[in-house]
């Protein structure tokens, strides 16, 4: 602990405990590499309690973090501009393994469909998508206008339709989506 400092509170430790699952996934979602993901989670969370006099107690702290994470990980990405980038997966894909089951093969396509997104539309669709996050969470994580995450996330999901083979128009706007709870319509099968 840093002399002159005021002690942490027990709210924000739990907090910031609860909150590492949906960081990782975040995390995971923006770097696509566990071992990457890992480190921006840390990096987080030790920035987080470094500066732990900053967050206002009551205010949303899920929010808070995932601007720390999402920061982190563009500062990366500025560092990374000169490495070598495996776009075509010539790499990747040699190292990969084979899935034992189906779901993992379906699971293995949407991360690579993922990785294709631009940025800002990956964020906003895993923000909203899989994180469970409003828009208007996402808005105020990302720094944007609410109409600007939902602008991206439309797109996203659009291209995750056209990437995963899906038909764009199918009649059903959460075919894609990642968080079925999230989307503004609710599917109505009729079958037993």
């Amino acid at each position: 602990m840093v002399p002159n400092s005021k002690p942490i509170p027990d709210t924000f430790r739990e907090d910031l405990i609860a909150a590492i699952p949906g960081l990782r996934a975040f995390a995971m979602s923006l770097s696509a590499r566990s071992d990457a993901a890992d480190d921006l989670v840390q990096e987080t969370l030790m920035k987080a309690w470094k500066h732990h006099e900053s967050f206002q107690i009551g205010t949303n702290m899920r929010a808070w973090l995932y601007t720390i994470l999402r920061n982190e990980f563009y500062t990366h990405l500025r560092k990374r501009k000169r490495e070598v980038e495996d776009v075509d997966e010539k790499y990747s894909s040699r190292a990969s393994v084979a899935a034992e089951q189906e779901g993992h093969l379906h699971m293995a396509d949407v991360r690579n469909a993922l990785a294709k997104l631009p940025d800002d539309q990956r964020e906003a669709i895993v923000l909203v998508g899989a994180s469970g996050c409003s828009y208007e969470e996402a808005a105020q994580i990302c720094g944007v206008a609410v109409g600007t995450i939902k602008s991206r996330v439309n797109r996203a999901r659009s291209k995750l339709a056209v990437l995963l083979g899906e038909p764009e128009n199918s009649g059903q706007s959460d075919t894609i989506a990642l968080n079925p709870a999230s989307t503004d319509q609710a599917s109505t099968d009729d079958h037993p």
